[in-house]
């Protein structure tokens, strides 16, 4: 499992670089970052690995982001801000859990999220 993505003050670990599939391969629903190819279990499970650490990362990276966004868009100092409900309609969540991520937003923004054992708002 990826570490919990490092705040502002720390150094960010680059994880396995992603790389886009031609469009060809992409097509095709049996390959995949042309792991099919790797005759070796050794390089396969290195490989995967690889790949399952940098998507984490991203998608740890990614949730951070729409968690900030959240937050801005419901700042009750903004003149257009939106509601928790509407956040939660755009990004396709439960009202509860846009409220989590509005939270979890403030204290990104703010930079405090020292000590939390997780990335995320759940």
């Amino acid at each position: 499992m990826a570490e919990p993505t490092p705040r502002r003050h720390e150094p960010r670990l680059r994880p396995a670089p992603l790389l886009f599939e031609p469009a060809e391969a992409a097509g095709d629903p049996e390959h995949f970052f042309d792991l099919e190819s790797i005759d070796d279990p050794g390089a396969l499970l290195a490989r995967a690995t690889e790949l399952t650490v940098a998507f984490q990362a991203a998608a740890d990276r990614a949730l951070e982001f729409q968690a900030m966004a959240a937050a801005q868009l419901a700042d009750p100092r903004r003149f257009d801000r939106i509601t928790p409900a509407d956040i939660a309609a755009r990004a396709e969540w439960t009202e509860d859990y846009a409220k989590k991520m509005v939270e979890f937003g403030r204290d990104l923004l703010r930079g405090d999220v020292e000590g939390r054992g997780h990335v995320g708002p759940v």
